[in-house]
C-alpha cells in the first residue's frame, strides 16, 4: 500500500512545488512508483513535469467536482515511474462548488484511497492557503512535509498551520503525522540561513529532515524546461539534495513499515 504525503505551508514561495516535482522524480529514480497530485490551481507541478496545462483533458478538478474516476486523470510524465494527476485554473472554484457536498472535507480521500495499491508514494502539492482543498489533502494524507525557507519570517505562520493540522488530527484524520520539516533555500554562506536552521531544529528537533535544500540556480531553471532538476542537470547541487531527501524518506519509512 502506498503512502500519501501532503506538502503544505500556507506561505507562498517556500518550495512546496519545487519539492513535489524533484522529490517525486528522485523517488522514481530510486525505483519507486510515484504519483503527484497537483492540488494547486496555479498548476506549477503540472507544467514543471512537462504537461501543457491547456491540453489537459481530466484534472483533479474533474475528479473532485464531476466525480470522474481518478485513473482517467492520471498522466505519464517524461520521468519513468512518475505519474501526475494535473491541476487546472478551474480548481479555484472547486471550494465553492464543494460547499454543499456531504462530507466535503473527505472528497479527496475517497478519490485517492483506491490509487494506493498502484503506487509506492502519492505526493500532494497543496496550494499556499489553508482552504478546503488543503484541508481535503491533509484529511487524505498519512503524513505532511512542511517546507520552511531559510529566510527572515520563516517561522511566521507555522503556528497557524500546526493548529490546522491539530484540528484535522482531532476531527478528520487522527492518523495524520508530520513527516518532517524541510529546510529550503538554504545558503550556508549566510548567517541568517544558519540562524533559521538552528531555530527550526531547536523548535522541532527530530522532526526536521537532516537533508537541507540549498539555493541552486539549476533548481530554479529546471521548471521552465518542464523537467525535474535530476534530468536537467544531474550533477547539480539541487539534484544531489533531492536525491538525498528521497533516500532519507525511504529509510525513514522502512522503519515505519512502508516499502
Amino acid at each position: 500500500m502506498g503512502k500519501i504525503i501532503a506538502l503544505a505551508n500556507q506561505k507562498g514561495g517556500v518550495g512546496k512545488t519545487t519539492t513535489a516535482i524533484n522529490l517525486s522524480a528522485s523517488l522514481a529514480a530510486l525505483d519507486k512508483k510515484v504519483l503527484v497530485i497537483d492540488a494547486d490551481p496555479q498548476a506549477n507541478s503540472t507544467s514543471g513535469l512537462g504537461l501543457n496545462v491547456r491540453e489537459v483533458e481530466n484534472s483533479i478538478y474533474e475528479c473532485i467536482v464531476d466525480g470522474i474516476d481518478a485513473v482517467k486523470a492520471v498522466n505519464e510524465t517524461t520521468v519513468p515511474g512518475l505519474f501526475i494527476i494535473p491541476s487546472h485554473i478551474d480548481l479555484v472554484g472547486a471550494e465553492i462548488e464543494m460547499l454543499n457536498v456531504p462530507d466535503r472535507e473527505k472528497v479527496l480521500k475517497k478519490i485517492l484511497d483506491p490509487l494506493r495499491e498502484f503506487y509506492d508514494y502519492i505526493l500532494i502539492d497543496c496550494s499556499p492557503s489553508l482552504g478546503l482543498i488543503t484541508v481535503n489533502a491533509l484529511s487524505a494524507a498519512d503524513s505532511v512535509i512542511i517546507p520552511v525557507q531559510c529566510e527572515y519570517f520563516a517561522l511566521e505562520g507555522l503556528g497557524k498551520l500546526l493548529n490546522t493540522i491539530k484540528i484535522i488530527q482531532g476531527r478528520l484524520n487522527p492518523a495524520l503525522e508530520i513527516e518532517g520539516f524541510l529546510c529550503t533555500m538554504f545558503d550556508p554562506r549566510l548567517r541568517l540561513s544558519n540562524q533559521v536552521v538552528e531555530e527550526v531544529r531547536t523548535h522541532f528537533q527530530d522532526m526536521v529532515f537532516k537533508t537541507m535544500i540549498q539555493r541552486n540556480t539549476r533548481l530554479s531553471e529546471a521548471p521552465s524546461y518542464g523537467t525535474p532538476v535530476l534530468h536537467y542537470d544531474a550533477a547539480s547541487r539541487g539534484a544531489a539534495n533531492y536525491l538525498d531527501l528521497a533516500q532519507e524518506l525511504i529509510e525513514k519509512n522502512k522503519t515505519e513499515g512502508y516499502n
